[in-house]
């Protein structure tokens, strides 16, 4: 699968890339630190990604600002936007579900529970079929 992940903190990259790495997968992830680097790989030439890994709280745009441009244009709104977030305000998973996300996942501490929470999202979206617009 082809992964875009939006994060600005360099530790929760690591863990990310960590997980993939450990769990042998052949996923390609791809970058941002930000909604606005994101909205940039996504309208550059390259191919969409088959689904999103999306922080809420970052510089520049936040996830929820990114969430409105990305559910606003014709061809991004049908990719799968999975909220990774250690957010539990109860508005903002309200307000991702009322725009669209496919999913929110929090972050828990342990590294052994982010592993196992992202197995199971991985596991889930490789043998989900997607549609690409």
């Amino acid at each position: 699968m082809n992964i875009l992940f939006i994060e600005d903190d360099t530790i929760e990259t690591m863990k990310l890339l960590r997980t993939v790495s450990k769990l042998g997968s052949k996923h390609n992830i791809t970058e941002a630190k930000n909604g606005e680097e994101a909205i940039n790989i996504l309208k550059s030439d390259a191919d969409l990604p088959d689904i999103i890994l999306l922080d809420l709280n970052m510089p520049k745009m936040s996830g929820i600002e990114f969430l409105q441009i990305l559910k606003n244009d014709d061809v991004m709104k049908y990719l799968p936007t999975i909220v990774l977030t250690t957010s539990e305000n109860r508005a903002d998973l309200l307000e991702c579900y009322k725009i669209g996300i496919a999913g929110y996942v929090l972050k828990p501490l342990k590294f052994e529970d982010y592993e196992n929470k992202i197995r199971k999202v991985l596991e889930y979206w490789e043998t989900n079929e997607v549609v690409k617009a």
